[in-house]
């Protein structure tokens, strides 16, 4: 960033001043990573100060003895009952809750409005058995992106009386040989979650879709999947070979109208605690990223463009819970069944 700008002068200083973003690929974040190293040891440089005035990424942003951190001069320069103020404001209100923490404690966060409590997610996070959903009926959701990016494919299973909750089991594919460029370019533990089984890789350098069809084909031998949704503008190759297969293949666009009702149930339903999702770490990461859009008439829709991050996992679970949802335990003929596809 000012390198060389200041070879003519004897003892050249720069001063870097700014408080926490939500880009995590600008060179602030670079700049403030280079800091954090520097200060816990894992790097060396001479010619580098760093000072940081911050709540750690993992301190509760309620707690007063946490603001201190962040706000050294609190109760002189900025009044106590300010923050307060501010803190039950974001407690009421889960859409404040990220610009509190990016201003107030010079956090780093992926969006100026979360719209996701992940305090709300995490509290359901208990591990899902996938012996004991065998032979269910489910729904899948599928959110191919581009062959050189991240892909998804969800199942959501409907709950077989009032008292269950519904049912997730995510699934997700990068290309093998862009694994190690995506840890160092987005700063996401792709590799450790490829270790630990969260996340599985297709040779090459793109995403086969053809390992996929397969991996969609065995999982049709445990669960009994009713549907798949997807995005009607987009594999419509993949789509005709998974009705090859004998899927049923349901065609849903990414608009208001369609993904509105969905995504505001999937809020409803993960407030009550009756979405279990068995804490799946890059389901999380997604969840974590969304950016939310609303219309002048209330609508909602996660917003790919506007997220800071991928959410290609939330798209799938959001499809695969309207088809639960519609649907739910029905095992009669699906119109599809009969019908077929239509593309427009």
């Amino acid at each position: 960033m000012t390198k060389g700008s200041g070879d003519a002068r004897m003892q050249p200083l720069y001063f870097l001043i700014t408080t926490a973003g939500t880009d995590t690929h600008s060179i602030c974040f670079e700049t403030h990573r280079k800091a954090l190293d520097i200060l816990e040891g894992r790097k060396i440089d001479p010619t580098f100060y760093p000072v940081i005035y911050g709540a750690g990424d993992t301190e509760d942003w309620t707690d007063p003895k946490v603001w201190l951190k962040a706000n050294p001069s609190l109760g002189e320069t900025i009044g106590m009952d300010k923050v307060e103020a501010a803190c039950e404001s974001a407690k009421q209100n889960p859409g404040e809750e990220n610009s509190f923490r990016q201003l107030r404690l010079n956090q780093w966060v992926k969006q100026a409005a979360r719209w996701m409590p992940m305090d709300k997610w995490d509290a359901f996070a208990y591990p899902v058995d996938e012996e004991m959903l065998e032979g269910r009926v489910c729904y899948g959701g599928l959110d191919l992106s581009s062959t050189t990016d991240l892909t998804s494919f969800c199942l959501v299973f409907p709950p077989e009386d009032e008292d269950e909750p519904y049912y997730v089991l995510p699934y997700f594919w990068v290309p093998e040989d862009t694994l190690e460029l995506r840890v160092k370019r987005d700063h996401v533990p792709y590799d450790l979650w490829h270790r630990q089984g969260y996340l599985e890789t297709t040779e090459g350098n793109v995403v086969h879709y053809g390992y996929i069809e397969k991996f969609i084909e065995r999982l049709g031998e445990c669960f009994n999947i009713r549907e798949i949704a997807f995005d009607r503008w987009g594999a419509v190759q993949m789509v005709q070979n998974l009705e090859g297969m004998g899927f049923t293949v349901v065609p849903m666009g990414q608009g208001f109208a369609s993904m509105s009702p969905p995504t505001k149930e999937l809020m409803k339903l993960t407030l009550e605690k009756k979405l279990a999702h068995g804490g799946h770490p890059v389901l999380r990461w997604n969840m974590d990223n969304i950016f939310i859009r609303t219309d002048p008439a209330g609508n909602i829709k996660a917003d790919k463009a506007k997220s800071t991050e991928k959410i290609d996992g939330a798209i799938a679970m959001i499809m695969a819970l309207d088809r639960a949802i519609r649907c739910g335990n029905d095992v009669s003929e699906s119109v599809y069944d009969s019908r077929g596809l239509l593309f427009i």
